[in-house]
């Protein structure tokens, strides 16, 4: 088995995870096995309980975990499900070794950072190889280094490079700013963070610059020159209007035959020929242009706007734009910004998505979303919390039960809705938060004849959950009677998954309980987005 380490240097947010991803597919393109781990540096025990302003949308996996972007990545680049092997957090890998000392597994040993912590996480990258039966594991290393919640992952790097020499290699990935006084790129920077690696015993075989432009001639020799690494080995990775063209742009510098040589291993060119026409999709003049406007409301950190806090949806918008060879624009409408101002600053696009969410917070200007796409005609699209607040908007418009509302957000409304499902109230009054929703894959039963049905085409589909809270059963005659449709159910709860409007009382009013934006992918859009966009396409005035 062979191991690519990635590290990061000066900032972050600057790539490291598509570098990671992009090394993946091309070596995977070559014919090898390979598996991805991420290694992140927060003591939370998975991703699940942290704001996804503070740390980007939460991924979540077929098997239920909860984990950081960085694994959706691996997951649309590979084309491969990702799981809790594929994802490590420090605070699981110090509760690992605690348990162990508390049960006596380590004989009365006083347990230390070094060699226990770094054992286990050379264990995690093992145990994940041999499941995967990986020729190489690429393990992506959080944060940048010099920081101090990360040593251990470099620390366990050393000490594997030590006992597998020839079998370990170390890419860079690290930031090379353009000042606008100035007008050059600065290698100094990374310089600093090679020497950062270099006390810590690390010496990067590989430096992968992220950078405005493509190095030149000038920048490399210096590169290699203080960062004692081969010029052939300073692999630049300049801006590029999309993420899925870096593949292509690495490969254009013999990446995985260099990597593959620096491994002993033997060299095949990998086949993009698929990755290519994706790139050349993306590229391709687009005549079709649709608006949609997210209500969301995780948009907003300081005065400053994030695409992060819902990536996946953003994603799987655009694996269904590539496919149908259409430009999708989206406005991002803060759901608070709803409730002050009303549905007017909405206005009329070509269609309108209310996703995941939680709590009171912005959520009846969500509501108010539902009731304006309803209304007015408007191709409705509700991810999770959409479609129960769509539910809530039915109930109180139609059925005229204007206090309907979620026991989330209002326990004593006379109109529960939506409410906490019976196994999940143990863990609410245990205020055990972490790991206790309904979380991954739950298979579903697609009534037929309904746009659910269409979709799919099957009776049978599962879709990624993670939520607590249901439709509840008691009011579901009620909303038949007044034309709204369940058109799913789960095979084992029976519980609601799909609501939907007929086509003659609406173009598109489709809600799921599910998360079809993490299973979507960029050779493969999910057919939610697909139907979705369509219709949008009708209703569009370009």
């Amino acid at each position: 088995m062979k191991y690519i380490f990635i590290s990061g240097g000066v900032i972050s947010g600057i790539g490291k995870g598509i570098t990671a991803a992009s090394i993946s597919l091309l070596l995977k393109q070559a014919g090898y096995r390979v598996a991805p781990l991420k290694f992140e540096n927060y003591l939370n025990l998975d991703a699940g309980t942290i704001n996804p302003i503070e740390h980007g949308d939460v991924f979540l996996c077929e098997d239920g975990t909860e984990a950081d972007m960085d694994i959706g990545t691996y997951e649309k680049f590979l084309n491969e499900d990702m799981g809790k092997d594929n994802f490590v957090t420090i605070g699981e890998i110090y509760k690992t070794v605690i348990d162990r000392e508390r049960r006596f597994e380590y004989r009365g040993e006083d347990v230390e950072a070094i060699p226990h912590i770094t054992n286990e996480i050379i264990a995690r990258i093992n145990s994940l190889g041999k499941k995967k039966k990986a020729d190489i594991v690429v393990i992506e290393l959080g944060g940048t280094a010099g920081e101090y919640q990360n040593i251990f992952y470099y620390e366990a790097s050393r000490i594997l490079t030590l006992k597998n020499p020839g079998d370990v290699i170390h890419v860079h990935v690290s930031y090379v700013p353009t000042p606008n006084h100035l007008g050059e790129p600065k290698t100094k920077p990374t310089q600093l963070s090679v020497r950062t690696l270099n006390s810590m015993g690390i010496q990067p075989d590989f430096i992968v610059a992220r950078s405005e432009k493509l190095l030149d001639k000038r920048r490399i020799e210096r590169f290699a020159l203080f960062c004692n690494v081969q010029p052939e080995n300073i692999i630049s990775n300049p801006d590029a209007s999309h993420p899925y063209e870096v593949p292509i742009i690495l490969e254009k510098q013999q990446l995985a035959e260099k990597i593959l040589k620096e491994l002993g291993l033997k060299v095949v060119m990998p086949d993009l020929t698929a990755w290519q026409k994706l790139v050349d999709k993306i590229y391709t003049k687009k005549e079709k242009i649709i608006n949609l406007a997210i209500v969301g409301k995780y948009f907003g950190t300081g005065d400053y706007q994030l695409r992060d806090s819902y990536a996946a949806l953003f994603d799987a918008l655009n694996h269904g734009a590539f496919d149908l060879g259409i430009e999708v624009k989206t406005h991002w409408i803060d759901a608070e910004k709803v409730e002050k101002q009303g549905v007017e600053i909405i206005g009329k696009p070509d269609g309108i998505i209310v996703p995941i969410g939680w709590g009171e917070r912005g959520a009846e200007g969500m509501i108010a979303a539902a009731s304006h796409a309803r209304i007015n005609n408007i191709p409705y699209l509700g991810l999770c919390y959409g479609m129960q607040l769509a539910v809530i908007a039915f109930a109180r418009d139609i059925l005229g039960w204007k206090d309907a509302n979620t026991n989330e957000n209002n326990e004593k409304t006379k109109h529960p809705v939506i409410h906490l499902m019976p196994a999940q109230k143990k863990y609410m009054d245990k205020r055990a938060y972490g790991g206790t929703m309904r979380l991954g894959t739950w298979n579903a039963k697609v009534k037929k004849g309904t746009r659910a049905f269409e979709i799919y085409g099957t009776e049978n589909t599962s879709e990624r959950h993670r939520h607590r809270y249901e439709l509840n059963d008691e009011y579901i005659r009620d909303f038949e009677k007044n034309g709204l449709i369940i058109s799913a159910r789960s095979v084992v709860e029976n519980l609601a998954e799909i609501m939907e409007l007929p086509k003659s009382a609406h173009p598109f009013y489709f809600g799921t309980q599910g998360h079809p934006e993490y299973k979507s992918r960029p050779l493969n859009p999910h057919p939610i987005f697909i139907a979705f966009l369509k219709v949008c396409l009708k209703n569009s005035k370009f």
